[in-house]
């Protein structure tokens, strides 16, 4: 395949590559085309980290990442090669986007097209529609700046942010005005501020605490859309492992890398749990940033402190299940959250005071309801899960507990019967995080994005004592989530390209 990037003349050539979730893959294929010898370790018998898949009794569970959006990031990544995502896989905008259930009887659907959406939100607030559209067109210049300037930066410094073009945007996109003051400046009912603050909570902050920048994932989420690949989002690993193959990456499975070797302020090979030794010029983690720290490396060539780590504000980690249920069930959409219970209590528990949740939120997702492929005739997949905060006990007495709680309300609220008809059942929670992905205080989502946390304030993506090694993924720039792992590859593999011709 003919790249569009100009091959390197360099006679650094050889990277290695840990983990092949979305960073991962991203930093191999654009290496690859730069015209380095890439080779990707992964621990698992499965490319995509968190965003593997797996098959039980004639169900497909994705078992990660289940919302598609920002799909111009995927556009942008795959065109980058000369390919679109269409080469791969085929893309569908779901509608409704999603549903929230506020309570019993009390369900609103939320609308792909923006005139239907402002209709629903004059229907619960009058003169809200007016107010969206404001709040929009603010959120869409904060994802144009945001998505096109801050996120491919690497973030050595503060200096890359102090040009004029972006300190003169800073009041506009209100790092400093916590997001739920901006939504109730504008919003007064409880339901519009609730589906305005949602897409935040992932993120590790409460919306009192989170900078209200990140409107844009609003704008992501009701201007661009919520979409969804037809088999899975495991289609999007496919697509990328199909990509670096095609681009001579070498992808090898089962090879958990259990020191990485050094000499004269360089790593010189990683070495996996069975003595296998991977030689290279340079080196990329896109493992768990804390793991490779703390337990690949010798301490003297660590960027962080133990106490460092330990200060670190963690976006959440979840309790999950997949499950396989013999019929089908009413009332659900692919997308459905469920806010039947106190908002900010649930926030609380993850942020402020960690604890199991007293009465917790939770989220349904039913792709069965789009794509007959992931489920048997007649059966419906679930993938049901609850945002609790990292670092708590995991036991199976607690995810049972939770399991109950989850399916007497998905049951009351849908109307009808679930339990009896369930064939599969599977949960994964905070020690599962750790086993299979050396997950730091089993998060799933990174580290959060709170302001003391944004931009060069995150773990810095170069090893400061090994010239050679850089980081990549949710704990570093530019943050957590699927289009920002992708674009984090991409940036980590410019900067190796920045180095290579400079040694």
């Amino acid at each position: 395949m003919s790249s569009v990037f100009p091959t390197i003349k360099s006679i650094l050539k050889k990277v290695v590559v840990i983990g092949s979730g979305f960073s991962g893959l991203a930093a191999a294929c654009c290496l690859a085309a730069e015209g380095f010898e890439v080779t990707v370790l992964e621990k698992n018998d499965c490319p995509g980290g968190r965003a593997r898949q797996f098959k039980a009794e004639g169900f497909v569970f994705d078992m990660g990442p289940s919302w598609y959006w920002m799909p111009d990031v995927f556009e942008r990544f795959f065109g980058l090669f000369g390919k679109k995502t269409s080469d791969y896989y085929e893309l569908l905008r779901l509608d409704p986007s999603y549903q929230v259930f506020f309570g019993q009887n009390d369900c609103v659907e939320i609308p792909a097209q923006m005139a239907a959406l402002e209709n629903l939100f004059e229907s619960i607030e009058p003169g809200s529609a007016i107010n969206l559209r404001k709040f929009l067109a603010e959120a869409k210049y904060k994802y144009e700046v945001g998505m096109g300037e801050f996120v491919h930066k690497p973030s050595h410094s503060l200096w890359e942010f102090a040009d004029w073009r972006v300190l003169s945007s800073l009041l506009r996109l209100q790092m400093f005005t916590p997001i739920s003051s901006h939504v109730r400046q504008l919003f007064k009912n409880e339901k519009l501020v609730q589906l305005l603050e949602f897409p935040v909570l992932f993120l590790g902050a409460t919306p009192q605490k989170t900078p209200a920048l990140y409107s844009l994932m609003n704008y992501a989420d009701m201007v661009l859309g919520t979409w969804y690949p037809m088999g899975g989002m495991f289609k999007i690993i496919e697509a990328m492992t199909s990509l670096a193959q095609e681009l001579g990456v070498e992808i090898k499975l089962n090879q958990e890398v259990a020191k990485i070797e050094t000499a004269n302020g360089k790593a010189t090979a990683a070495i996996t749990s069975d003595g296998t030794r991977y030689a290279a010029d340079a080196f990329v983690g896109s493992a768990d940033y804390h793991h490779i720290e703390t337990k690949l490396l010798d301490s003297a060539h660590r960027n962080y402190s133990d106490q460092y780590w330990e200060n670190r504000v963690m976006a959440p980690s979840s309790l999950l299940w997949y499950v396989g249920v013999n019929k089908r069930i009413e009332g659900l959409l692919h997308h459905n959250l469920f806010f039947d219970e106190d908002f900010g209590l649930h926030s609380e528990e993850i942020y402020t005071t960690p604890k199991w949740p007293t009465r917790p939120l939770f989220y349904a997702s039913a792709p069965s309801v789009t794509d007959p492929s992931v489920a048997p005739p007649g059966c419906e997949n679930l993938f049901l899960l609850i945002p609790v905060a990292p670092g708590l006990e995991d036991t199976p007495k607690i995810r049972e507990q939770y399991f109950d709680v989850v399916m007497e309300r998905l049951e009351r609220h849908t109307g009808q019967s679930i339990r009896p008809h369930i064939v599969y059942k599977r949960s994964y929670a905070h020690a599962d995080f750790v086993e299979d992905y050396h997950a730091f205080r089993g998060n799933a989502y990174g580290l959060a994005n709170t302001l003391l946390q944004t931009a060069f304030l995150k773990p810095k993506m170069k090893n400061r004592q090994l010239s050679n090694l850089w980081y990549t993924g949710q704990l570093t720039t530019p943050g957590p989530g699927v289009p920002p792992s992708f674009i984090s590859g991409e940036v980590v593999a410019g900067e190796i390209k920045k180095w290579a011709g400079g040694s």
